[in-house]
């Protein structure tokens, strides 16, 4: 008899450690790791409801102190994603046309507890590759004409020394330029001159005067989200089309919002990535930190640019030889990338079909883009620029699609320099073979597949290499 008496005279069998105890989790908790989400004994649970781009959506029962990050990774595992530290959950005012990638460390349940009945709200789970690029290239956010440091501050400081003063709670630099602000009650825009300081935002009433009795305050961030316009002029008449504006938390709708815009995206990415780290602080850069802790060469402030999972995966190989090897060589490798795009073009006579026969390149051509996540099947050019502004204005950030002004020729849209460009892919016939080219047949290629991928090796014609995608993913 192997069971053993208690002092209460019941018998019980002995414990048996449990081989899977993963089992005997909630759903919840089984698909999170056990120091993801903060120890407690009991929390009260709420549903959530996430949209993905395609507007297919997700319910979620979630602890009330679960984070954005922690929200994302829970979808990151729940679909089987590939977590490059990119996800991001988005908060979308659709009538308004207003949106804001809501911080990682941001409780999610707090942030709905704002949201105003009628307001048409939702969550959004999409890629933000520029989510914290400001922390790896700081050059192309902070222009030297819009950023002033405090006078006992040396005027050479190297770019990272400004992100330490904008983390340093003694020191931040003062951002300044014009912006067009909409009139309280008004339809009308002014254009002022305004200055960004560890008080809050201000604007001068006579010209570009910094005097105190000449700044007027605009507003401060602490009980407010900052937002940014998505439809441009449509909705609120605008006179550019780089809008950004701050909704009060709790506020009683649209007429509390204070909206201004600036004269090029440059400008509204300084303004807006300044404002983030006023408001949030150290807090920003840990999160930025937070994936890559215990990695050797993450001390802290040694920001460094670092290389996307993308990119590391991208190298130039020789496999002529016996042993393959790295090229080191960028002229080597230039002239490699052109013979394999040679290469491709032979193949392409040799596909074959599911019965094994060979098929038409102008066939094949025609629908083969179709299931790449890339492709986007129909959207207009402002519908386009929007979907990549969402994703981030990151260089390399692209999508394909169909032209609209030539239904027989597609459209690269690339993002490069805080800039969205269109590039035409069009359709050439030689020789009976249909071909595609962005650069008037100098490179030809079979499909859309092939030219994508060399683009994603080798810039070319284009300003920058294909990065980043714009996927449509379902939840």
């Amino acid at each position: 008899n192997r069971r053993k008496k208690k002092g209460d005279g019941i018998l019980e069998n002995p414990s048996i450690p449990n081989p899977f105890p993963e089992l005997c989790c909630s759903p919840f908790a089984s698909v999170l790791s056990a120091g993801l989400l903060p120890k407690a004994t009991s929390r009260k649970k709420q549903v959530i409801k996430v949209y993905s781009e395609d507007d297919t959506s997700r319910a979620l029962e979630v602890p009330s102190d679960i984070t954005a990050r922690d929200v994302c990774q829970l979808l990151i595992l729940k679909n089987h994603y590939v977590d490059d530290h990119s996800w991001t959950l988005f908060e979308q005012l659709t009538h308004t046309g207003l949106g804001r990638a809501i911080e990682d460390h941001e409780l999610v349940i707090e942030v709905q507890s704002n949201w105003v009945m009628e307001e048409e709200t939702k969550l959004y789970f999409r890629k933000n590759y520029a989510k914290y690029e400001f922390f790896k290239n700081p050059l192309s956010f902070f222009p030297d004409h819009m950023i002033s440091f405090p006078s006992e501050t040396n005027a050479a400081l190297s770019h990272s020394g400004i992100l330490q003063m904008f983390l340093s709670s003694s020191t931040y630099p003062e951002i300044h330029g014009y912006l067009h602000a909409k009139e309280q009650g008004k339809k009308s825009w002014k254009k002022l001159y305004f200055l960004l300081r560890r008080s809050g935002l201000y604007f001068s009433t006579k010209g570009t005067s910094k005097e105190p009795r000449h700044l007027q305050f605009f507003c401060e961030f602490s009980n407010s989200d900052m937002y940014m316009s998505l439809t441009g002029k449509k909705t609120s008449g605008a006179p550019t089309n780089y809008g950004f504006c701050f909704k009060p938390n709790k506020s009683g709708g649209t007429r509390d919002l204070k909206q201004l815009c600036a004269d090029d995206e440059q400008s509204r990415t300084c303004w807006m990535t300044a404002i983030r780290l006023l408001k949030y602080g150290m807090q920003l850069y840990q999160n930025y930190m937070q994936p890559y802790q215990g990695r050797s060469g993450c001390s802290p402030l040694n920001i460094t640019p670092m290389r996307s999972i993308s990119e590391n995966s991208l190298v130039a190989m020789d496999f002529s030889g016996h042993r393959s090897r790295i090229i080191e060589n960028p002229t080597e490798a230039l002239s490699v990338a052109v013979e394999e795009g040679l290469a491709w073009r032979r193949r392409g006579c040799f596909r074959l079909n599911s019965h094994g026969s060979p098929i038409a390149m102008s066939n094949m051509g025609m629908s083969i883009h179709r299931s790449q996540s890339w492709f986007h099947h129909k959207i207009s050019r402002e519908e386009a620029q929007r979907l990549i502004l969402q994703h981030g204005l990151v260089d390399g950030v692209f999508l394909v699609r169909d032209s609209q002004s030539n239904p027989k020729t597609f459209v690269l849209s690339l993002s490069h320099g805080l800039k969205i460009k269109h590039f035409q892919i069009v359709p050439l016939e030689d020789d009976g073979k249909l071909f595609y080219t962005l650069d008037d047949g100098h490179t030809r290629f079979t499909d859309l597949i092939q030219l994508v991928e060399f683009y994603q090796l080798n810039k070319g014609v284009l300003p920058c290499k294909l990065k980043h995608y714009c996927a449509r993913i379902a939840l």
